[in-house]
């Protein structure tokens, strides 16, 4: 198991990483916010890798972060998610956005990655709200469903929290957070989120 692999970066184009460790070249498929998170062809880098071995094929995907490789491997434990749809929607998605809007069951957002049709973001919604919205309640992200360490949680994750140990549940916090601006200080955000809450009869 390749777990991560730091040396420096041969070639890196949208989808594709190439970094040298040790004298090999090794090839990943990237998502896009991988790809531009990563510094420049002849930087060194440490890619975090998903390496997926199956009948017809050997193939090495690469991340910017541990965040971002677990929330890879959760989208893809998803029936009918292979790692072209997971790659798609971390291109455009944060693993923070992947778990608000599967935890909130806002589907939709899923929709906006490429492959990725109405049925199948449904599905994902659904399988992945009850892992990643305890994730958010105790502010680990993905860590809750066993597929990576704890990262810092953020201004987001602190909200839902707070908004989860007032007695609302993860879910019903994580959507009324998600309708919040994510750069505003966690303080904000709890406030904003109940107002949102409170005129929704709770």
């Amino acid at each position: 198991m390749i777990y991560c692999l730091t040396g420096k970066i041969l070639k890196k184009t949208l989808d594709t990483v190439v970094i040298s460790c040790a004298g090999v070249g090794y090839a990943a498929q990237v998502p896009t916010t991988t790809a531009e998170a990563l510094p420049a062809a002849g930087h060194e880098a440490t890619l975090y890798t998903v390496l997926s071995v199956s009948e017809n094929d050997v193939a090495l995907y690469g991340f910017a972060s541990e965040d971002q490789r677990a929330c890879f491997k959760l989208l893809t434990s998803v029936s009918g998610v292979g790692p072209k749809a997971g790659l798609a929607i971390l291109s455009i998605l944060t693993p923070e956005k992947v778990a608000l809007a599967a935890s909130s069951g806002d589907h939709k957002a899923f929709t906006a990655a490429s492959g990725v049709g109405p049925k199948l973001a449904q599905r994902i919604a659904l399988e992945l709200k009850d892992k990643v919205g305890k994730g958010l309640a105790a502010g680990t992200g993905f860590a809750a469903a066993g597929t990576a360490a704890p990262p810092p949680a953020s201004a987001s994750a602190q909200a839902v929290a707070a908004l989860v140990s007032l007695g609302y549940t993860a879910s019903e916090a994580s959507m009324a957070v998600a309708r919040v601006d994510d750069t505003l200080p966690v303080q904000d955000i709890i406030k904003i989120a109940l107002r949102g809450l409170s005129r929704a009869g709770r």
